[in-house]
């Protein structure tokens, strides 16, 4: 207990980070909504963060390696605080973009510190209860992120104001923490040809997986208003994917642990389908229909990713396992940079609808090639445990490489 204390600060701050960084995605799609935007600049906003979460998962852990971990966790903050205030200074959807890459490097970094540091303290014996409650925090706070704006008038000085005062804030608790500082961690290499070798239909289940995350909650808000939801009712809409989400990792994960992950992702991406043609009339149903529907979407495409990086760690070794971790978080990020603006753009061509239309054609892609790899290579004979695999930094596979080999 005393050791999960002293984890307390890191704890605070990932709420913190959650609740500023989480809240302004859709914000910004609201605000740009009611600044007249059109749908493929607010498309682009989302692609922008992105962009950033790529560069700070690439670059905080070398910045790490030259002024350490609390100065580069303060620089990203930061960049995250300047990039929510920008909004303030200009209606501008082009200098908006360059904003959200600053909110994006901020996400990236600060995970990037927290997980590095969690993984230098944490021990044999309390691994597994730190990173379940850090997986508690996190889930916890982007939930409630996705709350606010229920509450933050769009397009209001006073909302981006007191998102940056959060995001500033998540630096007093690891600032004001007496716990020493760890070590300076050896910065994975990036090798996409890692996850490609080890497993294709892995790197397809992550892009679709961003396609889906991405897509709902970066232009999730857009779809909201053209169907007639009301601000309220688009926080519930998105909270609701992300409750989903949550509740669906024990279940799937018993799933992808005692059958064939390959049948696991395709009837995961069959019922996405279902999901995305269950919530397209759910919308003219009421609350309760509108939050059933994202429940059930969250339910179906949030395991995606974690089964997916269970199934490339089946075909890789012990050495390999932090290197692919990074290489699939590369490929992931490279579907969510493409993600919002392709679901924007058919939006502003077909309408709302589109964007299900749109996520319900990637895992119809994602069933046929799992089939297909199905008949190409035979399962593995032996299998690492399935760990849910939090889409924060490259990171993350230091502290789920135990898990995943059933090491405490």
């Amino acid at each position: 207990m005393r050791t999960l204390l002293s984890f307390t600060a890191l704890f605070l701050s990932v709420i913190m980070l959650q609740l500023s960084t989480g809240g302004v995605g859709p914000l910004d799609a609201l605000s740009g909504a009611a600044l007249g935007f059109d749908n493929r600049q607010i498309g682009l906003l989302g692609s922008a963060h992105f962009v950033g979460f790529f560069i700070g998962c690439w670059w905080t852990p070398r910045l790490m390696g030259r002024v350490g971990h609390s100065r580069a966790f303060a620089v990203c903050t930061a960049l995250g605080a300047m990039g929510l205030l920008g909004h303030t200074l200009t209606e501008n959807p082009y200098a908006w973009a360059a904003m959200r890459i600053a909110s994006g490097l901020c996400v990236a970094g600060c995970y990037t510190v927290i997980e590095a540091w969690i993984n230098a303290k944490v021990t044999n014996e309390n691994r597994g209860r730190t990173s379940g409650i850090y997986r508690i925090a996190d889930t916890g706070a982007s939930f409630a992120a996705q709350l606010l704006i229920a509450v933050l008038p769009p397009a209001s000085y006073i909302s981006y104001n007191l998102l940056a005062i959060m995001c500033c804030a998540t630096l007093l608790p690891l600032m004001m923490s007496r716990a020493s500082q760890p070590k300076l961690p050896a910065a994975p290499r990036l090798r996409p040809g890692l996850a490609w070798r080890c497993s294709p239909l892995g790197v397809a289940g992550v892009i679709v997986s961003a396609l889906s995350s991405a897509s709902f909650r970066m232009v999730g808000p857009i779809y909201g208003q053209g169907v007639g939801l009301v601000v309220d009712q688009i926080a519930f809409f998105l909270a609701a994917f992300v409750l989903g989400g949550a509740l669906a990792q024990y279940p799937v994960g018993w799933l992808a642990d005692k059958f064939d992950r390959r049948w696991v992702l395709i009837w995961l991406s069959t019922v996405s389908m279902i999901a995305c043609a269950v919530t397209l009339p759910a919308s003219g149903g009421g609350t309760v229909a509108i939050m059933g529907s994202a429940i059930f979407f969250g339910l179906t495409t949030v395991p995606i990713f974690s089964v997916s990086a269970a199934h490339a760690n089946d075909f890789a070794t012990s050495e390999e396992r932090v290197e692919l971790s990074a290489a699939l978080m590369f490929f992931y990020a490279t579907g969510a940079i493409a993600a919002p603006l392709v679901a924007s753009v058919l939006i502003e061509a077909f309408g709302p609808g589109a964007l299900f239309v749109f996520i319900a054609v990637g895992h119809l892609g994602l069933i046929l090639f799992g089939l297909a790899r199905m008949r190409a290579r035979a399962a593995p004979e032996e299998r690492t445990r399935y760990v849910y695999a939090p889409r924060t930094s490259f990171t993350i596979g230091k502290m789920l490489k135990r898990a995943r080999e059933g090491r405490q």
